[in-house]
């Protein structure tokens, strides 16, 4: 026997842009993580460029000098999002009893910089760079969520080819890989000429990913830090990602 579906509510459409942003606002509060703008814009029955116009309008707002907020709208490719802001972490974090969490390795932190500022790249390039193996460290930025698979090199044996994703630059505290410091510091020539010379070319087939909203994350890094309105303070978790001194 066939289910029927259940109808979508008839939403009362929003008339004013006060009233749009107003509802934007609550739906960030309420999720407490990312949310797609797309989503964003099938709900209030507007365009996605409409949604992000409204939002980098609201985000500016949020930043004005003269306003006394103690969160910001942070603005990423494809979601926005409420944060707290990053001074007030000590604070939050003592209210809530919020212990802190793990630190990524020193071999995390560098597989990761090499991948955020050559991107894409293959394991095979990381390990170039590095000079060492880097499977356990790739595998451990997987499953944080912090790099993802995006597509293969056309070459022998089709390796795969990694970028950062989303959850890298909200907890870096920046909306867009340009935001990232210049840096000489990973000199990749000589690894980019071995490749070349390897046969590798830079031909990516991408893999489509199906689309879907964002999911709360669920690894426990985050959730040690994860403040009523879902948010997580920039700088602390900047903090966090750093290696234990010896």
């Amino acid at each position: 026997m066939e289910t029927k579906k259940t109808p979508a509510p008839i939403l009362e459409p929003l008339t004013s842009a006060q009233e749009i942003e107003q509802a934007i606002e609550a739906i960030l509060f309420a999720a407490g993580y990312p949310m797609r703008y797309d989503k964003l814009a099938e709900v209030l029955s507007l365009s996605v460029k409409d949604i992000k116009t409204m939002v980098r309008q609201m985000a500016e707002r949020f930043d004005e000098e003269n306003t006394h907020h103690g969160i910001q709208l942070l603005m990423y490719p494809t979601t926005c999002q409420l944060t707290t802001r990053e001074q007030y972490a000590p604070y939050i974090r003592e209210a809530l009893g919020i212990r802190r969490g793990g630190n990524l390795s020193a071999s995390s932190m560098e597989v990761l910089a090499v991948v955020a500022y050559n991107q894409p790249v293959t394991r095979s390039f990381v390990d170039l760079v590095r000079g060492v193996d880097s499977s356990y460290a790739v595998n451990s930025l997987l499953d944080k969520g912090l790099i993802e698979a995006a597509g293969r090199l056309d070459a022998p044996g089709r390796p795969m080819l990694y970028v950062t994703t989303d959850k890298f630059l909200r907890v870096f505290g920046i909306n867009t890989l340009d935001e990232l410091p210049a840096t000489e510091a990973l000199s990749v020539a000589a690894a980019q000429a071995d490749l070349a010379e390897a046969g590798e070319q830079l031909t990516i087939e991408e893999e489509p990913m199906p689309a879907k909203d964002y999911e709360e994350p669920t690894d426990s890094e985050e959730e040690d830090v994860v403040f009523e309105n879902g948010a997580q303070p920039a700088q602390e978790a900047e903090q966090e990602m750093l290696p234990d001194p010896q």
